[in-house]
C-alpha cells in the first residue's frame, strides 16, 4: 500500500465511522470495501460494498467499531482520502475528499484521477 509509516492510508471522520459501524452491525458484515471502477462521464467512479470477509490484499483501516477495506486496485487512487458522511435537507451520503482527483463531473458521481497515478518509469 502507498502509506506513510504511522498514518492510515485514508482518514475516516467520526460521522462516517458512526454510519459505517451502524450499517456493518445491521448487515453483519466484516467491513465496508471501497474501490474505484471505470465509468461515468469523468472516467472513474467510487465503489462501496459491505462484505462478509476481509480479502488477503485489502488494506484495513479500523476506526472504533468501523472497518474500511481498501481494494488492492484502488489503493494508489485513494491514498490521502478523507471519508466523511454528510446529512443535509435534500440528501445524505458518504463524501470522499480525495487529493488525487483532478476533475469531476457536474453531479459529483464520476471523477478523474491524475493520469500519472499507477504509471512507473
Amino acid at each position: 500500500m502507498f502509506a506513510i509509516p504511522g498514518q492510515p492510508p485514508v482518514t475516516v471522520t467520526s460521522a462516517a465511522a458512526a454510519q459505517i459501524a451502524k450499517l456493518m452491525a445491521r448487515q453483519d458484515s466484516a467491513g465496508l470495501r471501497i474501490g474505484v471502477k471505470k465509468g461515468g462521464c469523468a472516467g472513474m467512479e467510487y465503489t462501496m460494498d459491505y462484505v462478509a470477509a476481509v480479502e488477503p490484499n485489502d488494506e484495513v483501516v479500523d476506526v472504533g467499531d468501523a472497518r474500511v477495506l481498501i481494494a488492492p486496485m484502488a489503493q494508489m487512487f485513494l491514498f490521502g482520502t478523507e471519508i466523511d458522511y454528510e446529512t443535509s435537507l435534500l440528501e445524505s451520503g458518504f463524501r470522499f475528499r480525495n487529493p488525487n482527483v483532478v476533475d469531476a463531473c457536474g453531479c459529483g458521481e464520476s471523477i478523474k484521477f491524475d493520469e500519472t497515478l499507477g504509471k512507473t518509469g
